[in-house]
């Protein structure tokens, strides 16, 4: 019998007189987990009864093991020092290991041997590390265009990405969309634990087609009515700059960073004009914009990345736009 078991209160002393008693006479017991598991005073009368027939402990009820204890003078018994964890090399090796792997983590964000992450080497850190960016900015820009009352999340990673374990791109996506929820208190350890709290169904999807691009992540919200709004990103250029290519199923082409105004409006004259000139009046410089439709005259998409926030005098002008039917600040 081979010991392997953290001490608890339900396994400390789990094979005591009462266990040994039932086992096969002669049985061999080795311990090499932690001391308290075998009761030592029953295993020293069971190996001298013989109905131990052997043993082997690397770990003790008291360590360093008492120079009186009677597991010294046991017959047919094999005793280690917890060469595992007590010995100085053992110690300095494992401190090594652990500055080694946090090195890792904080330089590189390459994830060795973590209970409660995603494990990832320095190579795959690298690889991945765009697509994080990419989902934390298409998490939050959901959140923000998204009814406050959401019952499910989908993801969907199409093309290259698919191929990947996504599992940190995840968490990252699930950031994003609880950062303006649950601020600085949200991570990649607790994150999935936060959206299961909320009530949210979360469902990921992989597809080896991505379309037009070469990978492509797209995020959906659907409200409890069955309504859905969704963000599609994509990474682009030798810089993996992230790109934001759809809103709503409309395709926008805009950068995926700083502010960004969403419209939905009526397809008409004047709209790019009438948005430009209040935003001109408050000061604000647009940076980029992309326009979509799906068919003239019907309805259109206008997302506007500015330079700074708009005033909420500005924003409200906005609203007021007859023409316009949503009107969403997102800030990334």
């Amino acid at each position: 019998i081979t010991v392997h078991m953290p001490l608890t209160d339900e396994t400390n002393n789990m094979i005591d007189e009462a266990a040994l008693a039932k086992c096969k006479k002669g049985v061999r017991i080795v311990n090499c987990a932690r001391g308290g598991i075998v009761n030592e005073k029953a295993l020293v009368a069971a190996l001298k009864s013989g109905q131990v027939g052997a043993a082997g402990l690397d770990v003790f009820e008291t360590e360093p093991l008492p120079k009186d204890s009677e597991l010294r003078s046991a017959p047919n018994i094999v005793l280690t020092p917890h060469i595992a964890a007590s010995t100085t090399e053992a110690q300095e090796t494992v401190g090594i290991e652990i500055a080694e792997q946090i090195a890792d983590v904080l330089l590189h964000g390459a994830v060795r041997n973590a209970v409660n992450l995603p494990s990832m080497d320095a190579a795959a850190a690298k690889v991945v590390a765009p697509y994080l960016d990419l989902a934390a900015k298409l998490g939050t820009l959901v959140q923000q265009i998204a009814p406050k009352q959401i019952a499910k999340l989908r993801v969907v990673f199409q093309g290259k990405v698919a191929e990947l374990d996504v599992n940190a791109i995840t968490r990252a996506l699930q950031c994003g969309f609880l950062r303006r929820i649950s601020g600085d208190g949200v991570n990649s350890v607790n994150a999935p634990s936060q959206i299961q709290r909320l009530g949210l169904a979360f469902e990921v999807v992989k597809s080896s087609d991505a379309g037009d691009y070469t990978d492509l992540i797209e995020v959906e919200a659907t409200a409890g009515d069955g309504t859905v709004h969704s963000a599609a990103g994509t990474l682009m250029g030798k810089s993996n700059a992230p790109r934001l290519v759809g809103i709503n199923g409309r395709e926008v082409e805009v950068a995926a960073e700083g502010s960004l105004l969403v419209l939905e409006n009526n397809d008409q004259p004047g709209m790019v004009g009438a948005v430009g000139t209040l935003l001109g009046n408050d000061k604000v410089n647009i940076a980029d914009m992309s326009l979509s439709r799906l068919t003239p005259g019907g309805t259109a998409y206008m997302v506007v990345r500015v330079d700074h926030e708009p005033s909420a005098a500005a924003r409200d002008a906005i609203k007021a736009n007859s023409a316009i039917k949503l009107a969403k600040f997102v800030q990334l």
